[in-house]
């Protein structure tokens, strides 16, 4: 009986390690997610990430559901520009510039 909750114990130690050094790509993993468009507006600073420039930010869906994103650029983004990005969860496949005309009709800015 003790080796089996020794055991347990050990595997939660390993999985909330493992959760905690991979959180921002879990949802990159997670089949429950669905990819879909996001749409933001670069509104806050970004902050240093390895020589990076790492952005989090909320953004909207094509329905209008609010969502936040997270991803990072090898440039500093100016403020105010759209971006359409490509988002499991949180995780972010791929972004791209957009005018804002190109933004959705039910996104609430």
């Amino acid at each position: 009986m003790k080796k089996v909750l020794l055991r347990a114990i050990v595997v939660i130690i390993i999985l909330t390690g493992v959760y905690f050094v991979f959180k921002e790509d879990l949802d990159r993993f997670n089949p429950l997610y669905e990819k879909e468009y996001v749409y933001v507006e670069v509104n806050e600073p970004s902050k240093p990430d390895n020589g990076r420039f790492k952005y989090n930010l909320t953004g909207y869906t094509e329905d209008g559901q609010k969502r936040k994103v997270m991803f990072t650029s090898s440039t500093d983004l100016e403020q105010g520009i759209y971006l359409k990005v490509l988002a499991k969860g949180k995780y972010t496949e791929s972004w791209e510039f957009i005018n804002e005309e190109d933004l959705p009709v039910d996104a609430k800015w």
